[in-house]
């Protein structure tokens, strides 16, 4: 069965009609079966995302990517480094 890959902006509209529901008296195996997802995939949307605005989520999202960006950046620094300290050293 092909896993469905669901944005930012659908796991929060989901994560607040879960919410309603919940609020309505449903137990959460039930919401879970109306939202069309597992009990698991549930609670860690909730860890991920829970409380997130759709602006934040999408803050969030762009904070990720520049600190990958820059780990990148970091990790092509030292190894340039690495490589200038063993020239210097006449060890190639």
């Amino acid at each position: 069965m092909p896993r469905k890959r669901f944005s930012t902006e659908q796991i929060i509209t989901k994560l607040r009609q879960a919410e309603v529901k919940l609020g309505r008296g449903l137990r959460p195996p039930q919401v879970c079966k109306k939202l069309g997802s597992s009990e698991q995939t549930y609670d860690r949307w909730r860890k991920e995302y829970g409380g997130l605005r759709l602006d934040q989520a999408k803050w969030l999202k762009t904070l990720a990517q520049e600190h990958a960006r820059l780990k990148r950046v970091g990790a092509e620094q030292a190894l340039d480094h690495v490589i200038l300290k063993e020239v210097a050293s006449g060890k190639f």
